[in-house]
């Protein structure tokens, strides 16, 4: 066997997991190939999409199946031993573990981060590697784990038998929990980005303590019921009879895992809070899920609880820690032992990137006063004053820009498509009733077919709120369009939302996530890539913020007349994003028991003094869009200003610093789809592309022409030269006839179809034989195979 000619692949097989599984790893249960980390940044240009490469390990192994030890990175033989090591060390700085290594097949590189003397790399003989419980030994003194606290941390997390893993950050987060309860820690906070799987890992973690018998009464406190239900039916559903739900203000003490709305069990009255029917210890472990809402206010129902039951050790949970003068869940809890971003996220392609449409109303920007004198719609005289964009929809209403900003979802959605779920965020429960008629006014041909097409969302509305289950089921057609305010701005975990549209005075930078979070999750089942923000009220300039952590691929800002859909190219250079406003924070309303932010002293009737001034209704003042700018993200996430072509003409000049140097590539490339798609994963498409040329030609010539200003030929043009050169004299009459209908497929479809051996079976080839048949003609099918490589060299054939 020459070693020298074996596939990386023909290396693991018949090398390095023969050599594992004679240091007694059991290649079943600890040892994963091809391990998955990322899934693959989704990259956005215009209404394209498409992924960049995964990151994958060629080997991880675990100690037990929660516990990752150790990585490999494997090397075909004509590499040295240590060449996977630096791709090798970046696998195990993402999944956090000490053991790393690198094969070609001759024998390993181990990088052992524990080492305190002696070598950091050595190199191993094939039948010299570590076994597990070396591995393990080193890990756990480095620890500095006793065998009790062992016990604890090798509990393996809950499997349902469907071989569903946690993604790497999950375990990160499960096993970085369960190591600071083994030390002692009391205190814990985890930041998890929306839509990254919290309520998944805090099950995984209380399943381990749970089951380790570490921990045996367990609360589980959320504020919204939907997340309360949603949590019992789904992810905690294995606990089974064990579990039960707080209601009605009755307490049962005889089962292990609570379930609670806070407000279920506190209120203003000492009888009211029933938590004090059960002792102070009663629970070991409390777990807080969007732990910013509250529970870090020194003054909040969820700090009285937290403390009465002071000796449990309690996990808070959040997309968002907060941070203001007045309120700190990092100064309750502490540091968070474990953050995964929404950038983060976003970049390893387990959340959805997103597109900005910002839209600037004329009155928003300037402000308006009224005339002296003059009344509202009901008689009132309006105060004199300027009023500004913060008072619309609070102070005033100017009912026109209700309706322009209604008329811009709908031509937003009528481009791309109606049945896309939607939310819009209101200033108040009076604002999102009149959203939802203005929305049903532009949407009347649907919502006379189906009147929950359009619908209010809000705490104090039973229908909507009714509702919300089906605006959240991806099955549900209907609602599609959601009016909100508060309700809807955490929790509800919208899985194919693709539009957000922001008519609301963002209150904070944690409020503004907790939006942002309601349309990150993907769900390739129905489309759902990426999703588009609508901005009516400035608040994504949050995005230029420090404390933001995840970037927009685009924003678009259209003026007076033009599309309300970003455009899929822009030609022109865009200016820097300008600073974040210094006006977005502020106090928070009071949250009410169905979570949905009240008036200022809970006033309900939206016609009556609010914030100490008469609500005025304006329905004759006229409002206007008044500004365009577009910025992409590229797969780094470094902003990026210039046009596709010029990103195009950049990102390909760094691969190849000349044309010729191109074009050797391309042709000495077997198949040329490989090609395509590693320069599709830069963010490259040529789709679009060829639209901003304003040709349909072939990619080869797309790059020539766009990066080295080559004169473009069309691809009848290419297949024509063939056709007239000297090629085809060579094969016979039915091999003529075959080369010269992939010719016509060349000039129809482009160059990749022709690579593919099942064009052989539709027509025209179908009525030239069998693919057999057709292969037989050119002496078998490596010689069609050649035949097809030098049908694309003609093509390509550059002329001096």
């Amino acid at each position: 066997m020459d070693k020298k000619k074996l596939s990386e692949r023909d290396i693991c097989s018949k090398f390095i997991s023969p050599a594992l599984e004679r240091a007694g790893w059991d290649l079943h249960t600890q040892v994963r190939e091809e391990f998955p980390i990322t899934a693959g940044r989704i990259l956005v240009r215009g209404k394209l999409h498409t992924r960049a490469k995964n990151k994958r390990a060629d080997y991880v192994l675990f100690y037990k199946p929660n516990i990752p030890l150790a990585v490999i990175e494997a090397k075909d033989n004509s590499h040295s031993i240590g060449e996977g090591m630096q791709q090798a060390l970046q696998y195990a700085d993402m999944l956090q573990v000490p053991f790393v290594f690198s094969s070609n097949g001759d024998g390993f590189l181990f990088h052992n981060k524990l080492v305190k003397h002696g070598n950091l790399e050595t190199e191993l003989k094939m039948d010299a590697f570590p076994d597990p419980s070396t591995l393990w030994k080193l890990w756990k003194e480095a620890r500095g784990f006793d065998d009790g606290q062992e016990e604890l941390v090798i509990q393996d997390y809950h499997s349902d038998g469907s071989n569903k893993t946690p993604r790497y950050y999950q375990i990160l987060a499960i096993n970085t929990t369960i190591e600071a309860i083994a030390r002692g820690q009391k205190r814990l906070l985890l930041v998890m980005a929306t839509g990254t799987g919290k309520t998944f890992t805090a099950f995984q973690i209380i399943w381990r303590l749970w089951k380790s018998k570490t921990k045996k009464r367990i609360l589980f406190l959320a504020d919204r019921n939907i997340l309360v239900d949603q949590t019992k039916t789904n992810d905690f559903k294995p606990f089974g009879s064990a579990m039960t739900k707080i209601q009605k203000r009755q307490v049962n003490k005889s089962y292990e895992i609570y379930l609670s709305l806070y407000q279920a069990v506190t209120g203003s009255e000492e009888e009211q809070n029933i938590y004090k029917q059960f002792s102070p210890d009663f629970f070991d472990l409390i777990v807080v899920d969007e732990c910013h809402r509250g529970s870090a206010a020194d003054d909040s129902n969820w700090r009285e609880i937290l403390e009465y039951f002071s000796s449990a050790t309690q996990i808070g949970l959040t997309a968002t820690p907060k941070e203001t003068k007045e309120i700190s869940n990092i100064h309750y809890f502490g540091k968070p032992i474990y953050t995964y971003s929404l950038r983060q996220g976003i970049e390893d392609g387990f959340l959805a990137p997103y597109k900005v449409v910002r839209i600037d109303l004329d009155k928003d920007l300037s402000g308006w006063r009224p005339e002296k004198g003059m009344q509202d719609k009901y008689g009132n005289e309006i105060e004199d004053k300027v009023y500004k964009q913060n008072d619309f929809d609070k102070k005033i209403i100017l009912e026109k820009r209700t309706e322009l900003v209604a008329a811009k979802i709908t031509e937003f959605l009528k481009q791309n498509d109606r049945f896309s779920k939607t939310i819009v965020f209101c200033e108040n429960i009076d604002h999102a009733e009149r959203m939802r008629q203005s929305l049903a006014n532009e949407n009347k041909d649907l919502v006379q077919k189906n009147s929950k097409y359009v619908m209010r969302i809000t705490g104090d509305s039973e229908e909507g709120k009714a509702e919300l289950e089906n605006f959240i089921f991806p099955e549900s057609k209907y609602p599609v369009i959601a009016t909100t305010s508060k309700l809807m701005t955490t929790g509800v975990d919208a899985q194919t939302c693709k539009l957000i549209v922001l008519d609301q005075n963002i209150q904070s930078m944690t409020e503004f996530k907790q939006i942002i979070g309601r349309g990150t999750r993907i769900h390739e089942e129905y489309d759902k890539y990426y999703f588009t923000i609508m901005d009516f009220k400035r608040a994504t300039e949050l995005f230029a913020d420090p404390d933001f952590d995840g970037d927009p691929v685009q924003i678009y800002e259209p003026k007076e007349g033009d599309p309300i859909s970003p455009p899929d190219l822009i030609e022109e250079e865009s200016p820097e994003m300008e600073d974040a406003r210094g006006d977005t924070f502020g106090i928070e309303g009071e949250i009410s028991e169905e979570g949905e932010q009240r008036d200022w002293q809970g006033v309900e009737n939206q016609d009556v003094v609010q914030y100490g001034v008469l609500k005025y209704y304006v329905d004759t003042v006229e409002v206007r869009v008044a500004s365009e700018r577009v910025q992409y993200f590229d797969s780094n996430g470094k902003l990026v200003t210039e046009s596709l072509k010029d990103y195009t003409k950049k990102t390909i000049q760094k691969e190849f610093a000349t044309l010729d140097a191109f074009q050797k590539k391309w042709n000495s490339t077997e198949r040329k789809q490989v090609i395509l798609e590693e320069l599709a994963n830069e963010g490259i498409f040529f789709e679009a592309l060829a639209e901003a040329v304003g040709k349909d030609l072939d990619p080869f010539d797309l790059i020539c022409h766009v990066v080295w200003d080559k004169r473009p030929l069309t691809r009848k043009e290419r297949a024509e030269r063939v056709r007239g050169s000297n090629y085809f004299k060579k094969y016979g009459e039915g091999a003529r006839r075959v080369l010269d209908a992939l010719l016509d497929k060349y000039s129809d479809s482009g160059v990749t179809q022709i690579e593919e051996t099942q064009i052989l079976t539709i027509t025209p080839f179908s009525e030239l034989g069998t693919p057999m048949e057709i292969i037989s003609k050119f002496g078998g099918i490596t010689e069609y195979e050649k035949a097809i490589q030098q049908l694309e060299k003609e093509l390509y054939q550059e002329s001096a």
